[in-house]
C-alpha cells in the first residue's frame, strides 16, 4: 500500500484515441481490486464516456446528474461484478465537454468523501489536449501515458507531454506501451518518445511502466463486454496487466505538491 495510507490517484491518458486507454483503465482497476486494493475508476472522458459500455453496465446516474441535477456522489458511484467501483460519465452530452471552474471544485469536494474508503482512484481521461484532459491530469498524482508503437501515437503523446509541461508545469510521467508486438518493440517506442522529450523538453522525466502485448483475446473480451483479465486470465495481455498492477502498488503518493489542485489535496497537504 502507498505511504501513510493515502489514496493514490492515477490518470490514464493519451495524446490520441484508439490506443486502448479505457480498456487498460478497466483492467488495471480489475487487477488492483483482485489484489485486495479498494479501487474506484472515474470515467473522465465526460462527453464520450464508455467505461460502463466496456463493462456491460447500465448506470442509473452519472456525473451529469451530479453536476446538473444535484444527486449525491453515492448515487453515482456504482459497484461492478469485479470488485471495484465506477463513477460513470455521460456520452453525447455537450454540456459535459468543458467543465466550469465551479464544476471542477464540485467534483473535487464530492470525491473527498471517498478518501477513507479508497486505495486507488484510476482516472480514465479523454484523449488529446482539451481543457478537461488537462484538468484531470493536473489533479492526479501520477500520470500514466498510454503509447502504442505507431508514429501517430508517439507524436500525439509528445504533444500531450509538451502542453502539460509548458502550460501547467507538470514534468513527471509514466509510460505504458500498449499493443506491442514484443518487449523489444515496446522498448523501442518508449525510447523514441524519451529521446524526443529529452531533446526538446528540458526537465521532463519519463519512466517506463511496462508493456501490454497485442492479443486477440482483448478484442473478444471487448465484444463480450468483459475485462480481458477476467475473460482470458491466462492470456498474454492479462498476464502483462497483472504485472503492471503489481508495479503500480510499489508507487508511493508523492510528497511534493506541484502547485496544481489535486484530488484529496486537503489530506495530502496535512499529511506532509
Amino acid at each position: 500500500m502507498n505511504n501513510a495510507d493515502l489514496p493514490l490517484v492515477i490518470s490514464v491518458t493519451s495524446g490520441k484515441g484508439g490506443v486502448g486507454k479505457t480498456n487498460i483503465s478497466v483492467n488495471l482497476a480489475c487487477r488492483l481490486a483482485a489484489d485486495g486494493r479498494r479501487t474506484v475508476l472515474l470515467d473522465a472522458d465526460l462527453g464520450l464516456a464508455n467505461v460502463d459500455v466496456l463493462l456491460g453496465l447500465t448506470p442509473a446516474n452519472n456525473l451529469f446528474h451530479l453536476f446538473h441535477e444535484g444527486v449525491e456522489l453515492s448515487d453515482v458511484l456504482m459497484d461492478t461484478p469485479y470488485g471495484f467501483k465506477i463513477l460513470p460519465a455521460s456520452s453525447g452530452v455537450s454540456e459535459m465537454l468543458a467543465l466550469s471552474p465551479g464544476q471542477k471544485l464540485t467534483l473535487l469536494e464530492a470525491l473527498d468523501e471517498l478518501e477513507e474508503a479508497v486505495d486507488y482512484l484510476i482516472v480514465d481521461t479523454g484523449a488529446g489536449i482539451n481543457d478537461n484532459v488537462m484538468y484531470f491530469n493536473m489533479a492526479a498524482q501520477e500520470r500514466l501515458v498510454i503509447l502504442t508503437p505507431e508514429p501517430t501515437s508517439l507524436t500525439d503523446a509528445y504533444a500531450l507531454i509538451k502542453v502539460m509541461q509548458q502550460n501547467h508545469d507538470v514534468n513527471d510521467f509514466r509510460v505504458l506501451v500498449n499493443m506491442a508486438a514484443d518487449e523489444k518493440s515496446a522498448q523501442d517506442a518508449f525510447r523514441r518518445l524519451y529521446r524526443a522529450c529529452d531533446h526538446f523538453l528540458s526537465g521532463v522525466g519519463l519512466d517506463y511502466a511496462g508493456m501490454i502485448p497485442r492479443d486477440p483475446g482483448v478484442r473478444k473480451a471487448v465484444i463480450n463486454q468483459k475485462p480481458f483479465c477476467v475473460a482470458d486470465p491466462d492470456g498474454p495481455a492479462s498476464r502483462a496487466v497483472a504485472n503492471t498492477a503489481k508495479t503500480i502498488q510499489t508507487w508511493n503518493v508523492p510528497h511534493a505538491l506541484d502547485g496544481n489542485i489535486k484530488f484529496f489535496w486537503k489530506r495530502l497537504l496535512f499529511s506532509r
